[in-house]
């Protein structure tokens, strides 16, 4: 009913930059927060950033200064800019959607099948 479709990950090299496009389709009345989670190999998945349809958002201290959360409300998309890039940000990252489908009805978490980043030389 609701599809979430990462893009954008890949191979890149210490200090370089990558940009995470995530767009939601399907059966929506609306979209609320989107985000960013990752998940590192024997780690738990941890928010990156949100935002929210007004633009308000939330970034993990980790990040602050490099990474930067966007959105475009009339194509159901968000982006994460991630610069400086790091080793310690090898991870899957996942996108997290929080749509209403039905009038009346549940606002409910969709998820990306996740993109893999990774940062090496």
């Amino acid at each position: 009913q609701v599809q979430v479709v990462e893009s954008g990950g890949g191979l890149v090299q210490p200090g370089g930059s990558l940009r995470l496009t995530c767009a939601a389709s399907g059966s929506i009345v609306s979209v609320y927060t989107m985000g960013w989670y990752r998940q590192a190999p024997g780690k738990q998945r941890e928010l990156v950033a949100t935002i929210s349809s007004g633009g308000y958002t939330n970034t993990a201290d980790s990040v602050k200064g490099r990474f930067t959360i966007s959105r475009d409300n009339a194509k159901n998309t968000v982006y994460l800019q991630m610069n400086s890039l790091e080793r310690e940000n090898t991870a899957v990252y996942y996108c997290n959607a929080k749509v209403r489908t039905g009038v009346p009805g549940p606002t409910q978490d969709y998820w990306g099948q996740g993109t893999q980043v990774t940062v090496s030389s």
